[in-house]
């Protein structure tokens, strides 16, 4: 196996970063189980914290591209990236030096 690169170790890195808060985890969750996009206050609702709260965590998730965003009309939509659920558990392997499934 090789080792990791100095990028690849950066950018696990932010992600884990991005994952290691409580709340933002508990929206992530929300937004990944939810059957449709979201609106910020249906996350709101869901994980009973302010809407600022909400939109700070919202918008690290989508620094990371962990969630995805797209306006209508005056609210915003939120969807989880499906790629995060190849790419997270394959960067876990890679860091624990495992072989990464191919995708």
């Amino acid at each position: 196996m090789k080792p990791l690169t100095d990028q690849a170790a950066e950018e696990y890195a932010a992600w884990f970063r991005c994952l290691a808060d409580g709340t933002r985890l508990r929206v992530l969750n929300v937004v990944a189980t939810a059957a449709r996009p979201l609106t910020v206050g249906e996350i709101v609702d869901a994980v009973d914290r302010s809407q600022s709260t909400v939109s700070r965590h919202l918008q690290v998730l989508a620094e990371e591209e962990f969630v995805l965003t797209e306006a209508d009309g005056v609210r915003t939509l939120v969807r989880v990236n499906n790629k995060c659920m190849t790419a997270l558990p394959r960067a876990a392997a890679v860091i624990m030096g495992q072989p990464a499934e191919a995708s």
